[in-house]
């Protein structure tokens, strides 16, 4: 693995955990290759820019090209229309390109819409909803029926054929109530993912698109969040690679410098940062489903900024990624 980098901004020593690559965010990959051919003396068209940007994602599609990539997808980019097409075009995209995306999607903003539009409190313990039967009934709704199949939409007229689902549909997932049940409600956790119902929609080139709500034995329909969902099914299918879509650049060193980025990483380096307190916050459930995957089979997992337009295809097509990978 990469040896780290020293800043550009001097700053005191940092005592980095082991297998530990710290980078500054860069620009998509379209941008540094126009610099790159700008330097040179001839002159380059439109189309030689394509061209070349394609012949340098070429090894990249050849590495993941078959293999299961796990999307899930929620925050800015989910509530900013120009990212969420950029999200969805990257779907279709590397689905053309002969990869196999699967996406896993929350809704909490919309939910909180509707929520608000009934005039049915909103309420957090820990950072979880506090979902009674009420709520319970309006998260369905919203992340099974509106939010899912508006993204099936998306990606149907995109070109890519997008099966919508969430945890009921052949008890793909099955859900148990969460420890802390008294006081969250129907908020659940993965008791188990069966998917056999994802494989000939994957096989067929189409991509499904996933609800976090699921029910457990008795019908009793739960909340999950999405990063565990997301997790848990690349684990089961699997997966190459778990992308998880936030509203922050990535894992930092220094959480009140947004430079020292965290390129790579590894559990045994994960797991230092989180008890130094490095990482800490909504940062610790992500890394801890990263994690999860990772030792069950996932060979690496990112937590990427979703606020870069076509920061899937940073990640996945480009040296420089865009967020922090992790690996086993």
């Amino acid at each position: 693995m990469l040896a780290a980098k020293t800043l550009i901004n001097p700053s005191p020593p940092l005592n980095l955990p082991p297998k530990l690559t710290l980078r500054r965010p860069k620009p998509p990959f379209s941008l540094s290759i126009r610099n790159s051919l700008s330097d040179s003396q001839a002159p380059t068209t439109p189309g030689q820019l394509r061209v070349d940007i394609l012949s340098e994602s070429l090894p990249f599609i050849q590495k993941f090209r078959g293999k299961t990539i796990v999307v899930k997808y929620g925050g800015a980019a989910m509530k900013s229309e120009s990212l969420q097409a950029s999200v969805v075009n990257d779907l279709v995209l590397l689905s053309c390109v002969g990869l196999r995306p699967v996406l896993v999607h929350g809704g909490g903003p919309e939910i909180n819409h509707w929520l608000k539009r009934l005039n049915i409190e909103v309420s957090f313990h820990d950072g979880l909803r506090v979902t009674d039967a009420a709520t319970m009934e309006i998260v369905s709704m919203v992340l099974a029926g509106k939010v899912n199949k508006n993204l099936v939409s998306l990606i149907d007229r995109a070109g890519v054929k997008a099966i919508g689902l969430c945890g009921f549909d052949g008890r793909l997932v099955t859900a148990r109530p969460a420890p802390n049940a008294a006081k969250l409600g129907f908020v659940g956790e993965v008791a188990r993912v069966d998917p056999t119902v994802l494989w000939s929609i994957v096989n067929d080139g189409h991509i499904p698109v996933i609800a976090s709500v699921a029910a457990d034995e008795t019908g009793q329909q739960y909340n999950i969040n999405a990063d565990t969902v997301a997790g848990e099914l690349a684990a089961a299918l699997g997966a190459e690679k778990l992308i998880l879509l936030t509203d922050v650049a990535g894992i930092l060193s220094d959480r009140n410098d947004t430079f020292s980025l965290v390129k790579e990483i590894d559990i045994k380096g994960v797991k230092k940062m989180v008890e130094e307190g490095t990482i800490g916050g909504g940062m610790i459930p992500k890394v801890n489903c990263c994690v999860r995957s990772l030792a069950q089979g996932v060979k690496t997992a990112s937590i990427v900024d979703g606020r870069v337009p076509h920061s899937l295809l940073l990640e996945i097509l480009t040296d420089e990624g865009a967020g922090t990978m992790i690996s086993g």
